[in-house]
């Protein structure tokens, strides 16, 4: 699920850690990130920010876990982006 706020976007996911490749995965249940890293010490949640990054070309600073930060399900903040950007991010989660 993606939310517009005033501060950016909200993206609810559920991240899958220890994955063979990083890859977004649209189904039936939402959105699903595979990542490589394992869940340990963070790194799962900084592969996931850098992931992120990349795939959208947003800076890592514009990404802030705000819910779920030990669990699978997690919510997203994508902040300091503008309209345009938003609207990129949006179309590429589309289901």
């Amino acid at each position: 699920m993606i939310k517009e706020i005033n501060d950016g976007l909200l993206i609810s996911l559920k991240i899958s850690p220890n994955s063979s490749k990083n890859e977004i995965i649209k189904d039936s249940q939402g959105l699903k990130i595979k990542i490589t890293a394992q869940p340990i010490e963070g790194k799962a949640n900084k592969a996931l920010i850098e992931y992120l990054s990349k795939k959208f070309k947003i800076p890592k600073s514009s990404f802030e876990i705000v819910k779920g930060e030990t669990s699978k399900d997690k919510t997203i903040l994508v902040k300091n982006i503008d309209d345009e950007k938003k609207q990129e991010v949006k179309e590429m989660l589309r289901f």
